[in-house]
């Protein structure tokens, strides 16, 4: 059977051109074709790739989507990916890169990971999101790590109404509002004063920005959980955004109400590393003086 993956580059940057050739060049001669996007192929100039649309067509029938970058060029890369259900595998060429699981130092390993399949899969939970206006569906989207409603203008607050399944919660004057997932619960919910929250715990949060109220709490919730904020009439300027990256100005009295998606995003995972050595490594978190374990003693299954 053909094999087939499709990558992804921050075209932008030079040294994600250049892993991506090297990548490309590694994968065609182990046999595995290679597709790239329109909008890329020039820049990549990779021999005999195979050439795409840049929409979620992209990613039908391909093994893997190789993603050369940092976070944003990964969440990029979801909105191809999420659709056709193909794994996503991140090349961190970024700062923090949380999402990515590759180091631009070990790719002959990656690659050969790839070639002989030795890679797991996870399914990260995403938001579907619908926007109403007078009861009637004004819009709607999806998100990976968050959604959040914001004011547009600096000096104004907005007024907001936040329900939480069907029942008001309580009422806000704040900066905004972010709706996260446990995979986003590292990104902006985490900026805004959230729990970070496990990737393997179902659940959905919900994070005021700067509000001024006694409760004014970040709050964790049911996976079945629907959340819902209300722009109060008189607020003006309020934004939404999908995982920063897709925006939309909201009209006095609209409402944002978010859920767990139907469709989840798929993560290619290379090693099973706990997702507390994860947070170490990315946030440079000190651990010396730690004596928990033993040397030689095994460590059993961890989530994350």
């Amino acid at each position: 059977m053909n094999r087939e993956v499709l990558l992804l580059a921050y075209t932008e940057r030079p040294a994600a051109v250049l892993r991506a050739r090297e990548v490309a060049a590694r994968l065609t001669a182990a046999g595995v074709g290679v597709r790239v996007v329109t909008g890329e192929a020039d820049v990549l100039a990779v021999p005999g790739a195979h050439v795409a649309p840049e929409n979620e067509l992209a990613a039908v029938g391909v093994d893997l989507v190789l993603v050369f970058g940092g976070d944003g060029s990964l969440l990029r890369a979801a909105e191809i990916a999420r659709p056709a259900g193909a794994p996503l595998l991140g090349v961190n060429l970024g700062r923090v890169g949380f999402l990515a699981e590759a180091d631009p130092d070990t790719l002959a390993a990656t690659v050969g990971q790839i070639v002989d399949g030795d890679f797991s899969v996870e399914e990260r939970l995403t938001l579907d999101v619908t926007v109403r206006v007078d009861g009637d569906v004004f819009a709607t989207g999806w998100a990976l790590n968050e959604v959040s409603v914001e004011k547009a203008a600096r000096a104004r607050m907005l007024e907001m109404v936040v329900e939480v399944d069907g029942r008001p919660l309580s009422r806000w004057g704040c900066d905004g509002m972010i709706f996260a997932t446990p995979t986003g619960s590292t990104a902006y919910a985490f900026s805004a004063g959230g729990p970070v929250v496990w990737p393997a715990v179902d659940a959905l949060l919900l994070v005021p920005v700067s509000a001024h109220a006694l409760f004014a709490r970040p709050l964790v919730t049911a996976p079945t959980s629907t959340l819902a904020v209300e722009v109060l009439p008189g607020s003006t300027g309020a934004v939404m955004a999908a995982d920063g990256r897709r925006t939309l100005d909201l009209p006095a009295g609209a409402r944002v109400e978010a859920r767990r998606g139907a469709a989840p995003v798929r993560l290619a995972r290379l090693r099973a590393e706990p997702f507390t050595d994860r947070l170490v490594t990315k946030f440079g978190l000190r651990v010396e003086g730690w004596r928990g374990r033993h040397v030689g003693e095994e460590v059993g299954p961890t989530a994350g």
